[in-house]
């Protein structure tokens, strides 16, 4: 008899509420009912643009204009400057607070789980954070709405304005988040892997669970000893390595496994 999901979620909530150390990592899904899309799911917009992919990845961005010029319409477009947070992020504040959540691992660049308020210190934006803009040549950085109201005004290519020593820098600017092509920051990913080696507990909340090395935590902590759930929309490339998975509604889910904690001594 195929288990149900109100089943699933109280297994998981019981697994959370023996758990001490917990590590979450969450991908797109968790954030689509705030109004942003995901990328891979049936749905996602990688799906059905693949093309749009080339959007986020390094090569392509920096060496051909017209991909910069699209990336910044659908920046100056996208629902992410509207979005806020939803039950299910305000359901990992509720993690949070009953002391259990040693870190949450971020594959999202929305910046909702601080907007809902998750402990900034107990958060890795693994992909960096869509709400700031860099310059690739000089490193400067500034707020993303800024360099988005320049394309409003006119301009669709937005280059870096510093000035260093009496010269306009105009190097090519991007989000501050990590595209296909670049590397981790290494602080970052170690502090994530250090962080699954040492936790009880897993949770991965919407992801494919197949971009590394970002997916690489739900193995590592599974191969120290930890407790592996997965919660998703649809099936993931690691539902083998969970002991509980539970396929449906994320708000759902997360709601009603997070909700009403016991606060851990």
């Amino acid at each position: 008899m195929l288990e149900t999901m109100e089943s699933q979620i109280s297994r998981a909530r019981t697994l959370i509420e023996h758990a001490k150390r917990i590590v979450v990592l969450t991908g797109a899904g968790i954030s689509t009912d705030s109004g942003i899309p995901d990328f891979r799911g049936p749905s996602g917009v990688w799906t059905k643009d693949p093309e749009a992919e080339k959007l986020s990845t390094y090569e392509h961005y920096v060496n051909d204009p017209s991909v910069r010029v699209k990336a910044w319409e659908i920046r100056r477009t996208s629902p992410a400057w509207t979005a806020v947070p939803n039950d299910g992020h305000r359901s990992l504040v509720n993690l949070d607070r009953s002391g259990r959540l040693s870190l949450l691992v971020t594959q999202n660049i929305d910046g909702l789980h601080q907007a809902a308020g998750l402990n900034p210190e107990r958060i890795v934006e693994i992909h960096g954070n869509a709400n700031e803009h860099l310059c690739i040549s000089c490193g400067a950085r500034g707020p993303m709405a800024n360099a988005v109201a320049r394309v409003e005004a006119g301009d669709p290519d937005p280059h870096c304005e510093i000035i260093i020593d009496g010269t306009r820098c105009g190097g090519i600017i991007k989000s501050a988040t990590i595209s296909f092509g670049q590397s981790l920051v290494v602080e970052d990913l170690e502090r994530s892997e250090e962080a699954a080696e040492r936790c009880d507990l897993l949770m991965a909340i919407g992801s494919t669970l197949s971009v590394y090395p970002a997916a690489g935590v739900v193995p590592i902590a599974k191969d120290a000893g930890a407790v592996v759930i997965i919660v998703n929309g649809s099936e993931t490339a690691l539902d083998s390595l969970a002991d509980v998975v539970i396929r449906g509604d994320i708000t759902e889910a997360l709601v009603g496994i997070c909700s009403g904690l016991t606060m851990e001594d």
